[in-house]
């Protein structure tokens, strides 16, 4: 066998990459984060196979975009949906958002900035609730939250954390990645990284320190819970 053949031989026998779909909301510097690690050691054989916004102008779609190669990008947002089906509901939304995602097959949802709650039914659709025949798997949901777990659910939690320890109201921070349900930030933690924070110190400072530890366990997060998740072979 020539060293041609065995090379396309070896190719033909490698799984297919894992796949992920990110959704943001925002600037995309988590969503970064996964695309320089995406093939690397650091996220070896996975591919980012979807980004989906519900913010039009988010910067994180031309990151996307940007990529080599350029991973599809998708722009869904509440108001809009809303407006197009008369009669439905953010629970509907929730859903078209979920198949939008199915239709990629990924193997884990990444929401690494997305500024919308999601529904218990969104949830469903990815666990395959409601799905008829065949074998049907639960694809995982995490999400990176700036906030050690039990603190500082919801929105602003850099903020909210930062002035809560400068008044002495809590000793330390941190940032996790956490499986997703229906409670808001309370899902079980998949990883867990305290932030070095300084009495003091301006928020201006500490700010770009917490979003470090965030682009690292965000990686580190995703691939484990890629590394849990047995591979969906799919014909795409």
């Amino acid at each position: 066998m020539s060293a041609s053949t065995q090379a396309v031989t070896a190719h033909a026998d490698a799984p297919p990459p894992r796949r992920i779909a990110v959704l943001i909301s925002g600037s995309g510097t988590n969503l970064q984060a996964l695309i320089d690690a995406a093939g690397t050691p650091r996220l070896p054989h996975a591919q980012i196979v979807l980004v989906l916004s519900n913010r039009k102008a988010a910067k994180g779609l031309a990151r996307a975009a940007a990529a080599t190669p350029p991973i599809p990008t998708a722009y869904l947002a509440l108001q809009p949906y809303l407006r197009t089906h008369p009669g439905a509901t953010r629970e509907e939304y929730d859903v078209a958002v979920a198949q939008a995602v199915l239709d990629v097959s990924p193997d884990v949802v990444v929401l690494a900035g997305w500024m919308h709650i999601v529904s218990q039914r969104f949830l469903d659709v990815l666990r395959g609730a409601g799905a008829g025949g065949g074998d049907v798997r639960e694809i995982p949901v995490i999400n990176l939250h700036p906030a050690l777990p039990g603190q500082f659910d919801g929105a602003n939690a850099i903020e909210r954390g930062f002035k809560a320890f400068q008044s002495g109201e809590v000793d330390r921070l941190g940032v996790m990645v956490h499986r997703v349900i229906a409670e808001v930030d309370r899902g079980a933690p998949v990883i867990v990284r305290e932030v070095e924070v300084m009495k003091g110190e301006v928020l201006e400072v500490y700010e770009p320190r917490m979003h470090r530890v965030e682009w690292e366990i965000i990686v580190e997060g995703t691939k484990m819970v890629l590394d849990e998740v047995k591979p969906l072979l799919v014909d795409i």
